[in-house]
């Protein structure tokens, strides 16, 4: 699988990168304008605290129509009175807001179970918030995928993206029942758990995305949006389908999700 791909297509999305990040501060026209060559005409922007949903709200009226924000909490920030101000500020902001995140679980770094409670408290407060402003989640579950997904069904979260899943797909198939969406980055061609989950999961399930600036195709340089074109054709490999026959379908499933029909 190739770092960048030749495949030429249209209207796709990056459906979960940080672009407020100060790795693109130089140049963050030059990768949308990348992004653009290679087909992807919008990214999701997520937030991880209230000074990054600043950021990209201040980027998306910037580069108007290119960047949907999202406003989130990083799961392993455990304040609740920073959530608490988050929320409030997302609902002043609602009209200017595609999705609530990234927010979700996280096992691998938060490792006390009295943490771990904080850490579902405060997600159960952006899935209300999800629910109560009929906005997509985009979920980070990072050794956590069976509790996030459990948590999002609880709580009855109805649209939700899970990002960079990194279970079996086993512990998937509840959310894939449920409607949920699974976004692919493009380090799968170097992982081997996600190549077995995107071989398992239903194409109508799957998004692009690049968790940019990392999670690439080479571990050692700065990723970017441009490279979802590397998941695109990850995806038809690994389910043997026509690359034309994915971008469809995650076309589709991106419309299905946050509601904005693919540019053209």
């Amino acid at each position: 699988m190739a770092a960048m791909s030749s495949v030429t297509v249209r209207g796709l999305t990056d459906t979960h990168a940080h672009l407020c990040s100060p790795e693109f501060a130089a140049d963050l026209p030059t990768v949308l304008e990348r992004a653009r060559q290679h087909g992807i005409e919008r990214v999701v922007s997520v937030s991880e605290n209230l000074a990054d949903f600043e950021r990209n709200l201040a980027l998306a009226e910037a580069h108007p129509g290119r960047i949907l924000v999202a406003g989130g909490l990083f799961p392993t920030d455990l304040d609740t009175t920073a959530a608490e101000a988050l929320i409030d500020r997302l609902r002043q902001e609602r009209s200017r807001l595609s999705a609530i995140g990234e927010v979700g679980l996280d096992h691998w770094k938060v490792k006390e179970e009295e943490e771990r409670a904080l850490q579902r408290q405060i997600f159960e407060h952006f899935i209300a918030l999800s629910v109560e402003l009929d906005l997509p989640l985009n979920v980070h579950s990072r050794s956590a995928g069976r509790q996030t997904i459990a948590c999002l069904l609880e709580q009855g979260a109805r649209k939700v993206q899970l990002h960079a899943f990194d279970g079996r797909a086993a512990k998937a198939l509840p959310a894939i029942e449920a409607g949920y969406f699974f976004s692919v980055p493009p380090s799968v061609v170097r992982s081997k758990q996600k190549q077995k989950l995107v071989r398992r999961l239903p194409l109508d399930n799957l998004l692009l995305e690049t968790d940019s600036p990392v999670l690439g195709p080479d571990r050692e340089q700065r990723n970017e949006p441009a490279n979802a074109v590397v998941s695109l054709q990850a995806i038809a490999e690994l389910q043997e389908v026509p690359v034309e026959k994915v971008a469809s379908a995650v076309r589709r499933n991106t419309e299905r999700l946050y509601g904005i029909p693919a540019a053209g």
